[in-house]
């Protein structure tokens, strides 16, 4: 297991990883207090939406899908993403090709996801974790590096899966 500290080196401005960030109206105010703990250890931090707590038609899977697009794109290299589970907008996050989206609700499998899995995004619930918890999330996850070796077998797996079912 990565240390839950792992994270905490600060990172020179020219080698910031850039980290988008997702969530509907339930998961703001996380967002956002997550948004700030990373950019103090010297992640850019670019919000990808919802902006208004008070709006409930808010749609989840909008946040979910600009940021996973964004990771795509190149603009961002990983992802955080809030919602109250954190399950409906990974979802929609995970139907963007080539991406690997993640809930966790604990530092264990937010360090897997990356180690074994090589997501590029992690979801957590606004209504499952306190703040505490979700940095510790956070940091487990950016903590993190992919092992390859048998591991890239089986996110090549992952990856024919999807290449099977496109178009169909």
């Amino acid at each position: 297991m990565v240390a839950a500290g792992a994270a905490a080196t600060l990172l020179k401005k020219e080698d910031a990883m850039k980290i988008g960030f997702g969530s509907d109206h339930a998961g703001i105010e996380l967002k956002l207090q997550l948004m700030e703990h990373l950019r103090e250890k010297g992640y850019e931090c670019v919000d990808y939406g919802n902006y208004d707590p008070n709006d409930r038609g808010d749609d989840y899977p909008k946040p979910g899908r600009a940021v996973a697009e964004a990771i795509m794109r190149g603009e961002a290299d990983k992802g955080v993403l809030v919602c109250g589970t954190g399950l409906g907008i990974s979802l929609a996050a995970n139907k963007v090709p080539g991406i690997r989206a993640a809930v966790c609700s604990e530092p264990y499998t937010a360090s897997m996801a990356v180690r074994h899995n090589n997501c590029q995004i992690i979801s957590v619930g606004a209504r499952v974790v306190g703040r505490e918890l979700a940095k510790v999330i956070v940091d487990a996850f950016f903590g993190a590096e992919f092992e390859g070796g048998r591991h890239q077998d089986r996110v090549d797996m992952i990856s024919q899966v999807e290449k099977d079912y496109r178009g169909q």
